[in-house]
């Protein structure tokens, strides 16, 4: 018993540390560290230090930026509409189908045009419909069309600046038919303009209005939103812009301005009120146009493209 008792006391080995394993230690020593940042992250290479000084310049000066606040998606509604937006290329992402529709000529035609621009197509019963217009009568057919993205003011001068030209842009003061927004947009297209500049609240928007009076030309004329239309104007001034106003009183005649052969921004006014007055007093001319038949005031969009018109004559 005595001999027993010694043999299960006796130590079996003089070995120290841990006998069982290694408690994964080896194991994830020889585990990877993940994938290869890109350039632009890593510490040292030429990218991550560019990188790191365009992020510090942008710090000392914003660079010139697209957008203004983002809106919910607009809908189109009706056949007659969303064929219409449709044929004139306003920017859209989805069409909804109500579900068992009576197919005729129009859903047709609003049906190729959204498979032929790639636009998503979605089938929906009337009730979803019905609840996403509102109530509205939308025969089937509903457009979804997303925000605009707008420019940021310095974006037109900087792209005419670029191409070695004289800014020529319209900033619209007070304007709310997106119509108007939509013809003036089509004129400074035509005649060589830069841009239009509109405020940020209390005015027409790029709507689906405005691409369809436009015909197409929105989508290579920029419009910037401007959060403060003085500031803004103050900031082209700053920049060697002359700002000139339209005004049923102004200064001087149309014909009498040579400011618009070199670098311009417009300004037009709401029919009925005109330029406001902090806008007013910010313009360096205020310029009416001569109209012998007696009219007391333009559209803003015939305005708008009268003096663009005198403007593109004497750049020619």
């Amino acid at each position: 018993m005595a001999g027993n008792s010694q043999r299960r006391n006796r130590r079996t080995s003089n070995k120290k540390g841990a006998t069982v394993g290694s408690g994964g230690q080896r194991r994830r020593g020889l585990e990877g560290k993940g994938p290869t940042p890109p350039a632009h992250m890593r510490k040292g290479h030429k990218k991550n230090r560019l990188a790191n000084a365009q992020a510090k310049q942008s710090a000392r000066r914003p660079a010139p930026r697209r957008g203004g606040p983002k809106g919910a998606n607009e809908l189109v509604v009706g056949r007659n509409s969303v064929v219409e937006a449709l044929r004139e290329g306003v920017p859209a992402n989805t069409l909804y189908v109500q579900q068992f529709l009576d197919n005729d000529e129009r859903v047709r035609e609003a049906l190729q045009l959204a498979a032929e621009r790639g636009l998503n197509l979605m089938e929906a019963p009337r009730p979803e419909l019905d609840r996403m217009t509102n109530g509205l009568h939308h025969q089937g057919l509903v457009l979804s069309v997303p925000p605009y993205d707008y420019a940021h003011p310095e974006d037109l001068t900087a792209a005419a600046f670029d191409d070695g030209e004289d800014p020529l842009i319209v900033a619209l003061d007070g304007i709310t038919d997106p119509r108007n927004l939509g013809a003036v947009v089509r004129s400074v297209s035509a005649f060589g303009g830069h841009g239009v500049v509109v405020p940020e609240r209390r005015a027409a928007g790029m709507t689906a209005s405005a691409w369809k009076t436009s015909a197409g030309t929105a989508a290579r004329t920029p419009v910037a939103r401007a959060t403060n239309m003085t500031r803004t104007l103050e900031a082209y001034q700053k920049q060697g812009l002359m700002v000139v106003g339209l005004a049923a009183d102004g200064d001087m005649e149309l014909h009498e301005l040579d400011a618009l052969e070199g670098p311009v921004v417009i300004v037009v006014g709401s029919e009925g009120k005109g330029l406001s007055r902090l806008v007013g007093e910010t313009c360096d001319f205020r310029v009416r146009i001569p109209m012998p038949g007696g009219a007391e005031s333009l559209n803003a969009g015939v305005a708008a493209g009268v003096v663009l018109y005198e403007a593109a004559r004497r750049r020619a």
